[in-house]
């Protein structure tokens, strides 16, 4: 089949309960394994790209792979711009073949990100791509995580029925607890999300798909494999499972990984490397490293997203 949008995808994902796995790509390699991973379940399944992965990997041949993997794979499978800022990227995405691209315009305020949103839906809808954009502040490890304040940083009902009604974007990644990274909280820091706001934006947009970002679980078992071949990721720690499922049963109709991805890919990588010292071809390393994220990802459908069977 041909690459698809996302919106039949949410459609069916908000309807069922269920969420589908957005997973960071970097390379060809890692875009296998998260194929086969979301194939060995029947999971339909996001590729995303960030504007870094699009400069290293090449526009056209990430298009290219990902049309293939969409004809060779029996899962519907969407090609997704993560966090797009350059307006040039975004169009350009739009222009060749990616189903689905993300304006993140949050930085600015309010009014302009309206302006930037609306534009890139106009640019985007007259070919027949979706867009998501962003609401609110997704903290990194630098910022503080208010969980005390009703609202503070995080995305306000309010905004977010104005911000859909006044851009026409097809979803919206809202800010609720998650952050992106590794280093996700601080020391001693307990993961919160707050489900009152999610539950809030839910009732004030009903059927509306919503999109968390920075939800990596940071799987511990992985996490030690990197640690234990020479990496240095001390105490990262990433969103309990059981939260992330519970937001897939509510509105939450795409989840963003990405650093368990890496994690696991260069963790096995590491230790590969490690237990085979004398062997310099790179299919030695690279086809388990590339089996460990398929590992992932199945789990992380089955487990947490429940979009197994779904495709």
């Amino acid at each position: 089949m041909s690459l698809v949008t996302t919106k039949e995808m949410f459609a069916k994902a908000y309807e069922g309960h269920y969420s589908i796995g957005a997973f960071n790509v970097d390379d060809i390699d890692i875009m296998q394994g998260v194929l086969d991973g979301a194939a060995s379940v029947n999971a339909p399944v996001i590729i995303a790209v960030s504007e870094g992965a699009y400069k290293f990997m090449r526009p056209d041949f990430v298009v290219a792979a990902a049309r293939a993997a969409a004809e060779n794979y029996d899962i519907p499978v969407a090609l997704h711009l993560d966090h797009g800022k350059d307006m040039g990227i975004i169009k350009n995405c739009v222009d060749i073949g990616f189903t689905s691209v993300m304006i993140d315009a949050s930085a600015y305020d309010f009014e302009e990100n309206i302006r930037i949103t609306k534009e890139v839906v106009e640019y985007a809808h007259a070919k027949g791509v979706v867009v998501e954009s962003e609401l609110g502040a997704i903290a990194g490890i630098e910022d503080d995580i208010v969980v005390d304040d009703k609202y503070g940083q995080f995305t306000h009902p309010d905004d977010a029925v104005e911000f859909v009604k006044r851009t026409g974007i097809d979803s919206l990644a809202i800010a609720i607890g998650t952050a992106h990274g590794a280093y996700k909280f601080k020391p001693g820091q307990k993961p919160q999300l707050r489900f009152d706001i999610l539950e809030e934006i839910q009732e004030r947009l009903p059927g509306f798909p919503l999109v968390l970002h920075g939800a990596s679980s940071v799987p511990q078992d992985r996490l030690e494999i990197f640690n234990q071949y020479g990496g240095q990721l001390p105490a990262a720690i990433g969103i309990p499972t059981d939260m992330l499922r519970e937001a897939s049963e509510k509105a939450v109709c795409k989840i963003n990984v990405g650093t368990d991805i890496r994690v696991c890919y260069f963790g096995e990588i590491r230790r590969q490397m490690a237990l085979k010292p004398e062997k310099f071809d790179g299919r030695s390393f690279l086809e388990p490293a590339r089996n460990a994220v398929a590992e992932m990802v199945a789990k992380r459908i089955t487990e947490v997203f429940g979009s197994n069977d779904k495709a």
